[in-house]
């Protein structure tokens, strides 16, 4: 192995940027998506499919579906940039719903569609991450009912998520920039959100 080295060509200049690179790099550029399943209490199958932004993980767009045909999920692609809010970079998986369809779609919306190599999850950590949250903090504590059921979980749970979970790597801050709230506005209040299984505190006047 010594000897092979020996002969072998050095690369000249620096080596190609790498993913992690990538993602640093473009952070306030990239946009992911991702699909999720939920199973229902009539032993069904959910399919939820959620948009994510990297600069300050918000939540963009969600829905729910019993059936992911590539037609409803460029419909999804195109809801979640209304009035030229387009990212630069579209972040997804080698899933065949993707396909020539969707692909034309974000083409035409001037995204540049960024696939991940096959089996390589970690490659769109920011989705990951939050599907990961998403089954510790609320689907792992409820029972879906139907389609109507989940939909509105979500948007309870993705509310909170945008508007008070704390993340460390903003600082502590949520996804949706909140302000400071001085000693002059009150006592502190606990407010039950997503039906309780998380709470927001607030100062409010007595």
């Amino acid at each position: 192995m010594s000897t092979v080295a020996k002969y072998m060509l050095r690369r000249r200049g620096p080596p190609s940027s790498t993913w992690r690179a990538f993602l640093d790099n473009h952070l306030e550029d990239l946009v992911a998506l991702d699909f999720f399943v939920v199973p229902t209490a009539t032993f069904g199958v959910l399919f939820g499919l959620v948009v994510v932004a990297h600069h300050r993980r918000r939540v963009l767009h969600f829905n729910v579906t019993a059936n992911p045909i590539a037609e409803w999920t460029t419909r999804q692609v195109i809801h979640a940039f209304p009035e030229e809010s387009a990212p630069r970079f579209l972040v997804r998986d080698r899933d065949k719903i993707y396909g020539e369809r969707f692909r034309r779609a974000v083409e035409v919306l001037g995204i540049e569609d960024v696939v991940t190599a096959a089996r390589s999850p970690w490659q769109n950590p920011y989705a990951e991450r939050l599907i990961g949250s998403l089954r510790r903090e609320c689907l792992d504590h409820v029972i879906v009912l139907d389609e109507v059921h989940l939909r509105r979980i979500l948007g309870r749970y993705f509310a909170y998520y945008n508007e008070t979970r704390c993340h460390l790597s903003l600082a502590g801050d949520a996804p949706e920039p909140r302000g400071i709230q001085g000693l002059e506005l009150g006592r502190v209040v606990e407010l039950p959100e997503v039906g309780g299984l998380h709470h927001r505190y607030e100062r409010a006047a007595a």
